[in-house]
């Protein structure tokens, strides 16, 4: 009988242990060698360099990286719902909220993975705090990608800036 009960124990503990592993395995954001995906969206970005360390900021984005050296910050997103259908200035507007003293520099349509994506380049402050940033808003297949660039408005900026064009280069949506 102890025997009889001792496996009945173990099996419930091997299904317990199963159930929990599938549940923390299971439709969760995954990003390898530049592929993105969780339950909503699928796109590739370009690599950064093992400078770039990988940051995660809960739901704030889909990616994160930080640069120790350059000070900066690069995010991607992606927000796919039908109700997404907004002018991309209004869409860039929304990632603004927050910085002060914005001077827009540069703001242009840009042909990216096969649609026009609008570019804004800009600096403001942010609690105050000088800041240059470069923000690329697409919407394509249902979704809206949002690319960002933060970092000080000094030589930091270039340098980080050339980094960010190499990953959205790579950029390809994947429906």
């Amino acid at each position: 009988m102890a025997h009889a009960f001792t496996l009945r124990r173990r099996f419930c503990f091997t299904c317990f242990a199963f159930a929990v592993f599938s549940l923390a395995c299971g439709n969760g954001p995954s990003f390898s060698r530049g592929l993105y995906r969780d339950e909503n969206a699928s796109y590739r970005v370009g690599l950064l360099n093992t400078r770039w360390e990988r940051v995660f900021v809960g739901d704030q984005n889909d990616l994160a990286w930080r640069h120790p050296e350059f000070n900066a910050i690069i995010q991607v997103n992606a927000s796919c719902s039908p109700s997404m259908d907004i002018p991309l200035r209004a869409l860039t507007n929304h990632l603004l909220i927050g910085f002060t003293e914005r001077e827009i520099q540069e703001q242009k349509l840009l042909p990216m993975a096969g649609r026009e994506a609008l570019r804004t380049h800009l600096t403001a402050k942010l609690d105050g705090v000088p800041r240059e940033m470069v923000f690329d808003v697409l919407k394509k297949d249902g979704c809206v990608y949002d690319f960002s660039l933060i970092a000080p408005p000094d030589a930091r900026f270039s340098r980080a800036l050339k980094d960010y064009l190499s990953l959205i280069a790579g950029f390809r949506s994947r429906s």
